[in-house]
């Protein structure tokens, strides 16, 4: 009790029942690999902040949204018509979960340039992979609930390819659609997806991914190491408070800036309410995230051999799926080398595909 002389009564009760001490502790003493404060590292942080901003305007745009299809459209429109700034944190909250994804993408193909999944932190690599696949989840539920013409054609294609999916097709794209076919039932799925189960399993499998990464530490790329090991010496460290904590809030505020000044000039638009029974219009295509696997499939001639198109475009992409998330077990070949040039060449080639394929997607 002595510690707590001298401070305001409010404060000492706080600090002895939350720990407060200890906390500081850890962060004064916690220190970090000098090299991390490269721009790579700080993608990470990012994604995070991009997730909490995601988080706070859903909370403000639950206030008025209501989920369902004779509602959601008019509920969005009063959002961004009468509610004082709510075009804003609408366009905010569309932004933010774009940046989020592409910061995600980036942060991932660091992660396999640095050689950040190598023992012990292959778990690490798992959870943070599929903490991407929750956020491109966020994105597919997302993109419905505004009701609107566009949204609407496009979950019905995303439906359709999820209905190709071998043996269990039918199945998931009915479980997705709640019917036969994409409308109320699917609105309302979706909205639970994405205010309810979605950010539940993101939560604990961030949780573990955080927990990871404070455990095994910021790891080192391959040169860093050779360096330290040349030198003799230990690894160069920075204290994590303030130095790296500094730099990371800088990071955020970037984010923060991009972020405000995307939503304040190219407010997200809501267009045409969704008609069921009105013909697709044409140029219906997915968020940008979806397009390279949308405009492959549009390629793949409808019968190839003896499979159909469809089908068989989605099971080279189940495949390569497979193949890069258990990246961390084949990077190292039986002597224990790394296949240095296969890694970076499958990353090389495969931003490639993303972009390439992205917009021709886009234009055509």
């Amino acid at each position: 009790m002595a510690s707590l002389k001298g401070k305001p009564p409010l404060i000492g009760w706080l600090e002895e029942r939350l720990a407060f001490d200890a906390i500081q502790s850890f962060v004064a003493h916690k220190r970090v690999p000098k090299h991390s404060a490269t721009m790579w590292y700080y993608f990470g942080g990012i994604t995070l902040f991009l997730f909490g901003i995601q988080v706070a305007t859903g909370i403000l745009l639950l206030l008025y949204y209501r989920p369902s299809a004779a509602e959601a459209y008019e509920s969005v429109q009063f959002i961004v018509t009468r509610v004082e700034f709510g075009w804003l944190i609408r366009s905010i909250h569309s932004w933010s979960g774009n940046l989020m994804i592409l910061a995600a993408f980036i942060h991932m193909f660091s992660v396999v340039f640095l050689r950040s999944y190598r023992r012990p932190r292959e778990i690490t690599w798992l959870s943070g992979v599929g903490l991407l696949g929750l956020a491109l989840g966020f994105g597919f539920s997302g993109y419905l609930l505004p009701w609107n013409t566009i949204s609407y054609f496009a979950t019905k294609v995303g439906t359709d390819m999820a209905a190709a999916v071998p043996l269990i097709g039918p199945t998931l794209a009915r479980f997705l659609r709640g019917g036969d076919d994409v409308g109320g039932a699917t609105l309302t799925r979706f909205f639970g997806f994405h205010v309810a189960v979605l950010p539940a399993l993101t939560t604990g499998l961030l949780l573990v991914h955080l927990f990871l990464v404070q455990s095994f530490g910021i790891s080192s790329p391959p040169r860093v190491e050779e360096q330290n090991r040349a030198s003799g010496g230990p690894a160069p460290e920075m204290p994590f408070f303030p130095n790296f904590f500094l730099r990371e809030l800088m990071a955020w505020y970037a984010a923060l800036a991009v972020l405000g000044m995307l939503a304040a000039i190219f407010p997200w638009e809501l267009g045409e309410k969704a008609d069921p029974f009105a013909p697709a219009p044409a140029g219906i295509r997915p968020e940008w995230y979806f397009l390279a696997p949308f405009y492959t499939l549009k390629l793949i001639p409808s019968h190839v051999w003896m499979f159909e198109g469809e089908l068989l475009g989605l099971l080279g992409f189940g495949l390569l799926a497979a193949w890069w998330v258990t990246l961390p077990f084949w990077a190292n070949d039986r002597s224990g080398g790394e296949r240095t040039r296969l890694l970076t060449g499958t990353a090389v080639v495969l931003i490639a595909y993303l972009a390439t394929f992205s917009a021709l997607g886009y234009w055509k």
